[in-house]
């Protein structure tokens, strides 16, 4: 399906900013998420020249790809969110009316908001319990909690993003999708 330009919807009246700015916070989480992964990649990349040279990998750097991973799977979470990227199983629904269909997807993405919400809650609650611990890393003495703060970020947008279009989608209003920037 394409989407629709801003410009088109600036002249119907149908761009609204709460999706706006949303979608421009998931793309920095992502785009964060990015960057990590990245940095993460050359890193490992030198820690393998620096072995097949013979000095020597970097220290702890299976450990930090391992943190590194966990932080940008959750940084990738919003914009996933955002553009209804997760499955869906439309079989039982194809005979329901357009309107009806976004109700009910409006519906689940609900109680996906739930779902995020109850797992950011539980996701601060783990950090704090790590930031008692004072639990750090084995090679690298990294504070165990602060991997913690990425996944948080990515489950409460995802929550805020879910909670925002499934209202709109109860509502029956153009799909979210339709009112991104496109570049």
């Amino acid at each position: 399906m394409a989407e629709t330009k801003p410009a088109e919807l600036k002249a119907a009246g149908d761009l609204r900013p709460r999706f706006l700015w949303l979608y421009r916070l998931s793309l920095v989480s992502a785009g964060l998420g990015g960057l990590a992964a990245f940095a993460a990649a050359i890193m490992v990349t030198i820690s393998v020249l620096l072995r097949a040279l013979g000095l020597g990998g970097i220290r702890g750097d299976f450990e930090a790809m391992q943190l590194v991973c966990a932080a940008c799977a959750s940084l990738f979470l919003p914009l996933c969110q955002y553009s209804k990227g997760h499955v869906m199983v439309d079989l039982f629904t194809t005979w329901m009316p357009t309107r009806g269909q976004r109700r009910l997807d409006g519906l689940w993405t609900l109680l996906f908001a739930a779902a995020w919400a109850i797992l950011s809650w539980r996701l601060c609650h783990g950090m704090l319990t790590m930031l008692d611990y004072g639990d750090r890393t084995m090679l690298l003495n990294f504070p165990v909690w602060m991997i913690y703060l990425p996944a948080i970020i990515g489950t409460g947008l995802s929550a805020i993003i879910a909670l925002a279009t499934g209202i709109d989608d109860l509502r029956a209003r153009r799909p979210v999708w339709q009112t991104t920037e496109v570049s």
